[in-house]
């Protein structure tokens, strides 16, 4: 698995949300005819709500406070196709700098090691 980082602008924010929550394939408003296109659809195939996914206020993570920042932790096939979805559908995101991009990753390794640690002291690990 590889990760990526992306920062967009807070004006973006909201649409990104409802973006990356969207999964087609749980759209009650989509028909069979429809869902048969899609499944031949390669890019409506880059489902973000199927990865590891967080999208956290850049003032959250020390960060730049105009911009949120994207989290993704997927294969390369999927990254690669995320990435120009991402573009293409919102002007301001781009590839986080490295530093931002360490910053975040470190947050989120923190957070697992700490979930991992309170799930091994209830299980006696």
């Amino acid at each position: 698995m590889t990760v990526a980082v992306y920062e967009v602008d807070s004006s973006e924010c909201d649409a990104l949300k409802k973006f990356l929550e969207y999964d087609p394939y749980l759209d009650k408003a989509l028909n069979e005819e429809q869902l048969k296109k899609l499944r031949d659809d390669k890019e409506a195939n880059i489902i973000f709500s199927r990865q590891e996914y967080s999208l956290r206020d850049g003032t959250a993570l020390g960060l730049d406070p105009k911009k949120y920042y994207l989290y993704i932790n997927a294969n390369d096939d999927f990254l690669a196709g995320a990435d120009a979805k991402l573009k293409k559908n919102f002007k301001s995101v781009k590839r986080a700098q490295p530093d931002a991009e360490n910053t975040f990753k470190y947050i989120v390794d923190q957070e697992h090691d700490m979930g991992n640690a309170g799930i091994g002291a209830i299980f006696g690990g």
